[in-house]
């Protein structure tokens, strides 16, 4: 019958030999590393005799007085009913109170078991039954805890393998896939776009085994680093901490197990775990709020992400400024500005790519009714499910989709941006409806890409996050969503007209270019069936295509027109204009690298400088993310530019005034529009008879609500339209005197 293995060993060896003998360099003692970790600055003494005798007096032990090192400011009155073993330092105790929040205690050692360890300056140590191998920094309160202990192997979350260990027991987040196959390393300071490129290209086995070593290179496999809790950290009421490094300034509470974990905290976001949290295996990035009985397992939790309410993250990243509540949440890469606030919603082996909202009952994956694991689910920026989504992997959508309530039983492949997909359920088809957000919503897909970048929390920005709505990446699906839609609607005119002989690709695009550009009155008469949209026979059929397809093109237009404004402010004559306007500008492929936008030549560029060795380490990838955010201005205008140019056919290195007056009274009236549409969609809430009917009067409605007129979003639209004409009157003006 198997059994507990129980070992037995002398008292007297009671901590020490934290490092066994195999591990120890020579000429170390097993305390080296401990001395590197130590940066108090506290100047250490041995016991006075009488310092000694007062310990004793108040119920304190130890296996070796001399083992007791302490400040010259340290005070035996202030320790009292302790066991001490190993070495252990203790900083200045002076008699006073430290005081957090609504805490207040004594300065002092009290009731508790205190094996190797080191302490900074006005320590607060109350009923901790067991606190092993730690250096704790000044003014720490520490009160009932039942193990606060290190390991000599301790790897703090890292996915490392220390000395004498097996391949076998490193830890991988299983992202993206369930079945193991996107697994990446988790590393303290990974961001985003490292677990994206390091996911991604799963056929470039050189970069894999590059990105390896990066993360060796960053840690050594030494044993016998202690665990540390920074300054003026506050712990009570946790049952066990075991291999946990915690930074400054954090705020631990009635957590029930903390293991293996770095949890950043500091000037750069205060940290704070809360009541029957049990985390391990993960990384916890300054700023995080996790609460109320949460559970992860394998983790990165980058900064500012929160964790409330029994939500589960496990093999996951949660990306900058994400919050997850009441749900589960398996093998998904999330990018920053994700929204899952509900119970019952599930996002499981997926790539959610950021500003994305998951609603109550969805169920995103987690079908097992295949012969294998279960696929992947990849969403562009602004992916917004409705209530009671079910979805089926392998699917992908473009940015910008959201999901009508319904249970989408077979693959989805939506690329075109903006849309809104629904299901039929009387036709038995596949519904997409174009530009729904344009049409129906502008009200918050404008204010999401303004409260995104107001609520963005980050002190490290190596990573430049675009979250406005026109960008490098949705503009290209606007252009690839142009096409469809001739290709559509060309073959939805052949159809009609019964035209018998084979006709290509080409000629349907070239057909329903014509009818779409015309705004055709024959349009209406077509039924516009999309193809591979969904993995089935029924149809999928596109609805309102005329509408959505003038507004994508206004919406480029748009996109241009607003860059090409910047640079003729910045332009001081018509030769300077002239000369900054670049010659043939080309639309490239962009990609969305952690919520950063790259074009994918430069990714390219990345990968190829790893394999070959101009790229050395995961701080030269950082470094690529900053020079890459230093010229995505540069390389969104001239992104800009060339979808000006395709646009509308204009060459705009001979740009007369005439065109210009044309392209600014086009983007006022575009601007004019979105504000409208910013009002209407939001005031279609105030005039909804059954949104009123849950009150008694207008007055009533308005203290809840609050009033339309007032709203402070619609207002600074208001003025920023009021400022945009005025910046185009003076344009007018210079461009006079030009």
């Amino acid at each position: 019958m198997a059994q507990n293995i129980i070992k037995k060993s002398s008292i007297q060896a009671l901590g020490y030999n934290f490092i066994t003998p195999e591990y120890l360099p020579e000429g170390k003692d097993e305390y080296y590393l401990r001395k590197m970790q130590d940066r108090s600055g506290i100047d250490y003494r041995r016991l006075t005799a009488y310092e000694i005798e007062a310990l004793v007096k108040n119920r304190n032990t130890s296996d070796d007085w001399n083992n007791i090192l302490v400040s010259d400011a340290f005070n035996p009155e202030l320790v009292k009913n302790c066991k001490f073993f190993g070495l252990v330092r203790i900083g200045k105790l002076e008699s006073c109170c430290l005081e957090f929040s609504d805490l207040k205690f004594p300065v002092g050692l009290y009731n508790s078991t205190i094996i190797s360890s080191d302490f900074g300056d006005n320590v607060v140590i109350d009923n901790v039954n067991y606190l092993a191998h730690y250096i704790i920094g000044s003014e720490v309160i520490i009160v009932n805890v039942n193990e606060l202990a290190t390991t000599s192997y301790a790897k703090f979350g890292n996915g490392i393998v220390k000395e004498g260990e097996e391949e076998s027991i490193r830890i991988w987040l299983e992202i993206c896939n369930e079945n193991g196959g996107r697994s990446v390393i988790p590393f303290s300071g990974m961001l985003p776009g490292d677990a994206w490129l390091w996911s991604k290209y799963r056929d470039d086995e050189t970069l894999l085994e590059k990105f390896k070593e990066f993360t060796e290179q960053k840690f050594n496999k030494q044993r016998g680093y202690y665990g540390k809790v920074g300054d003026r950290t506050v712990i009570k009421n946790c049952a066990i901490i075991k291999d946990v490094w915690i930074g400054p300034d954090a705020y631990i509470k009635g957590a029930n197990k903390l293991k293996n974990l770095t949890i950043h905290s500091g000037p750069e976001g205060r940290t704070q775990i809360g009541e029957g949290c049990e985390l391990v295996n993960g990384i916890i990035n300054h700023g995080c709020r996790i609460f109320y009985g949460c559970k992860a397992v394998r983790f990165i939790m980058a900064s500012h992400s929160q964790l409330k309410y029994g939500a589960r993250l496990i093999n996951s990243y949660l990306g900058n400024n994400a919050t997850i509540s009441c749900c589960e949440v398996l093998n998904s890469l999330i990018f920053p500005a994700h929204e899952q606030h509900h119970n019952n919603s599930f996002l499981c082996a997926a790539v959610i790519m950021g500003q994305s909202n998951i609603p109550a009952g969805a169920t995103i994956g987690s079908n097992h009714n295949s012969r294998g694991a279960d696929g992947e689910i990849i969403a562009g920026r602004g992916f917004w499910p409705g209530l009671s989504v079910s979805l089926k992997h392998n699917s992908k959508f473009a940015s910008f989709t959201i999901l009508a309530k319904g249970s989408y039983s077979y693959e989805l492949n939506i690329p075109i941006p903006f849309s809104l997909v629904s299901i039929d359920e009387h036709a038995n088809r596949l519904v997409v409806m174009p530009g729904y957000w344009f049409m129906y919503n502008m009200y918050a897909l404008a204010r999401n890409a303004w409260k995104y970048v107001d609520r963005d929390k980050r002190h490290d920005r190596a990573q430049l996050l675009e979250y406005d709505f026109l960008a490098p990446d949705s503009v290209n699906e606007l252009f690839d969503a142009l096409q469809l839609m001739q290709l559509f609607t060309g073959k939805a005119w052949h159809r009609k007209e019964n035209v018998e002989e084979p006709f290509t690709k080409e000629q349907c695009i070239e057909k329903g270019k014509q009818l779409l550009d015309e705004k055709s009155p024959v349009i209406h008469e077509l039924e516009i069936i999309a193809e591979g949209f969904e993995n089935t026979r029924r149809k999928t059929v596109i609805t309102k295509i005329q509408k959505a397809y003038d507004l994508f093109k206004e919406m480029i237009v748009y996109y241009g027109c607003n860059h090409l404004i910047e640079l003729i402010e910045s332009s001081a004559t018509t030769k300077g204009l002239s000369a900054a306007m670049p010659a043939n500008p080309q639309r490239q492929v962009w990609l969305n690298v952690g919520g950063q936008l790259v074009p994918a030549e430069k990714v390219d560029e990345l990968r190829r400088m790893v394999r070959e060795g101009g790229i050395t380490n995961w701080d030269d990838v950082h470094l690529w993310y900053e020079q890459q955010g230093a010229e995505y201005a540069q390389q969104k205008t001239l992104h800009a530019f060339a979808s000006l140019q395709e646009i509308t056919g204009i060459d705009l290195q001979r740009l007369d005034i005439a065109t210009l007056n044309n392209l600014f009274d086009t983007t006022i009236a575009t601007k004019e529009w979105i504000t409208t549409a910013i009002y209407t969609s939001r005031a279609k809430d105030y005039a909804n008879p059954y949104r009123k009917m849950v009150y008694d009067n207008e007055k009533e409605m308005e203290n809840v609500t609050g009033r339309l007129d007032s709203n402070s979003f619609i207002k600074l639209q208001q003025h920023e339209l009021e400022s945009f004409k005025t910046r185009i009157a003076a344009l007018r003006e210079r461009l006079g005197k030009w």
